[in-house]
Parts: structure tokens; sequence; C-alpha cells
């Protein structure tokens, strides 16, 4: 594995960051047109009271809306403190995925591959914010958004596997997605009211990621998405938010539970193997 210099390693993270913002301001979009129907492309973004569009110095991500106070330039409606915000995690969590590929997390040899899988999970943390914010605001997982990740996946990282040469990884990635896909289905077979099929297809395109970096990872990030989502649901219910027969969104907690198996699975994993003196 060839070290980063640590210089370029801050500018990747920097761009990413750069990168993510501008994506995060393009998720506002799709987020909010995509569950519509509407077109993504046309027409462009208005004020939604004056219908004035939205000039381009108007639309730089995060920087506009503090320059503009938070209200439209033309008839002074509020705009939402979530357009920031988006943009702002969306360009946090690019630079967070840099970083921990950058810092040679993937372990990867060829630079190639290393940029690659980079693009490969960096669009996975793209898709990753429109699902969450989708899921939370009209309980679905988009088709449009959901089954394309399955190509692209299968694209990146079998190319990325590919010119390191090895196809066992490729293998493992797509028996991870078959289990993921498999295990959610049938747990939507026993209880639809739980988990949606919408839950079920995003769980092969996530099986597919996890196994891809490993087994261990792959097994974190499938049982920390139901410890993550239930003790939300706990704290819910004990602050009586919900009662036990209220339709709480599953979809965010499978992707923060895969990111948190993508970050910091393998190292869980081998630790808890290592109480049974099970470690390598």
């Amino acid at each position: 594995m060839t070290q980063v210099p640590q210089e370029l390693v801050v500018a990747l993270v920097v761009l990413a960051g750069i990168l993510g913002t501008i994506i995060g301001s393009f998720l506002n979009v799709v987020v909010w047109r995509l569950p519509r129907g509407e077109s993504l492309s046309h027409p462009a973004s208005a004020c939604p009271k004056c219908s004035h569009p939205i000039r381009w110095w108007d639309n730089i991500p995060v920087v506009s809306w503090l320059v503009l106070r938070g209200k439209c330039r033309d008839c002074g409606e509020p705009i939402s403190t979530r357009y920031p915000a988006v943009e702002a995690f969306t360009g946090i969590f690019f630079a967070g995925v840099a970083w921990w590929i950058a810092s040679g997390a993937l372990g990867l040899e060829s630079g190639i591959a290393t940029i690659i899988a980079t693009v490969a999970f960096l669009y996975l943390a793209a898709i990753s914010v429109a699902l969450t914010l989708i899921d939370l605001d009209v309980h679905r997982l988009p088709n449009k958004i959901v089954l394309p990740a399955y190509a692209v996946g299968f694209v990146l990282l079998g190319s990325a596997s590919a010119v390191e040469g090895d196809w066992a990884q490729l293998l493992t990635a797509a028996i991870g997605a078959a289990i993921l896909f498999v295990a959610y289905f049938l747990m939507a077979l026993a209880y639809p009211a739980g988990m949606g099929f919408g839950d079920v297809k995003l769980a092969g395109v996530l099986g597919l990621y996890l196994a891809w970096l490993g087994w261990g990872q792959l097994a974190v990030g499938a049982f920390a998405a139901f410890v993550l989502g239930g003790i939300f649901s706990l704290v819910l219910l004990l602050a009586r938010k919900v009662s036990r027969k209220s339709g709480i969104p599953f979809g965010p907690w499978m992707l923060a539970g895969a990111w948190l198996g993508t970050f910091a699975g393998g190292i869980i994993s081998e630790r808890y193997l290592a109480l049974f003196g099970l470690g390598m």
C-alpha cells in the first residue's frame, strides 16, 4: 500500500468537501422534487412565494444563504435552514470519506483502484443523504435512486477489484448483497407492517458495499441498523412522541448502521472476536 503524502491528503479532503457542498445543493432538489414526480433539471429553482428564479450567485452552497441572511433577495421570504444544513453536512460527509480512504483504510495497492473506490463510496454517501431525507419526509425509498445503485456499485467496486486483480473481493460483495437482500426479504414477509420492500431493495445495495470491505463490516453494519433503530424508537416511545403502532422509517438507520460498519466494522468485529480468542 502506497503512503499518500500528508499535503495531498489535505488537498483531497478539501476538494471532496467543496464537491460535497455542491452535490448537497443538488440533493436538496432531488429530495424535494423526486418524491413529487417532478423533473430534476427543469424548471430552474425559484422562490416558492414570489416565483422569481434564483440567480446563480444566490445559489452558492451555504455561502449564499449566509449572505442573504436566510431570506429571498426579492420578496424576503425565509429560506429554510435545511438547505444550507444539507449542503454543509454533505460537504463534511464527503470530506470524511475522502480522509478515511486517503488514510489507507481500504488497503488497496493501486492508485487507480483507490480513485475508483473513492468515487464508489462518495456516490454511496450522496444517495445516503438523499434516501435518509426522503424516507423521513414521505416514508419511501424511491426505486429511481436505489435500483441504479446496484449497477453503479457493481461497476465501480468491480472495476476497483479488477484493477487490484482481486476477484474474490467482488464475489464476496455479490454474496453479501444476496445475503442481506434475502434476510430483509424474509423479514418483510414475516412482518410486512414493520419492514417495507424499499428496505429490502436498499439492503442489497448496502450488503454489496459492506461485504466488499469484509465480512466483519457486513456483520457490524447489518446489526448496527437494528441497534440504532431500536434505541431511537425506544427514546421516542419513552418521550411519548410515538405509539407502539406508529410507523418509523427504518431506511435512515439501515444507512447509519452501514456507515458505522464501513468506518469501524473491521475494528469492532476484530475486538469482538478477540474476546473469544478468535481474533487473527
